[in-house]
């Protein structure tokens, strides 16, 4: 999957600062360096898409799609630190 446009990166920014302020968490940066990390984060992911890819047995890797294996990253980095 492509790299995110500008505009939905802006929108996962607002997401996350929506999220973390209702949550009454400070996140101390600005919307500038929390933009600056979101491009990033979207980066590594594109960058890093064919080893995760990879690094999934079989016959996971070929049989769910690529949607299911975004879902299935999520769902385990949110519960290692139990984000809800």
């Amino acid at each position: 999957m492509a790299a995110l446009n500008a505009s939905d990166r802006d929108l996962v920014r607002q997401r996350i600062a929506r999220d973390l302020s209702s949550t009454f968490e400070s996140i101390g940066v600005t919307i500038a360096d929390l933009l600056a990390a979101v491009e990033a984060t979207d980066a590594w992911v594109d960058a890093n898409a064919a080893a995760y890819n990879a690094a999934l047995p079989q016959p996971a890797r070929s049989v769910l799609t690529a949607k299911q294996k975004a879902r299935l990253i999520a769902a385990v980095v949110l519960r290692r630190w139990e984000v809800s």
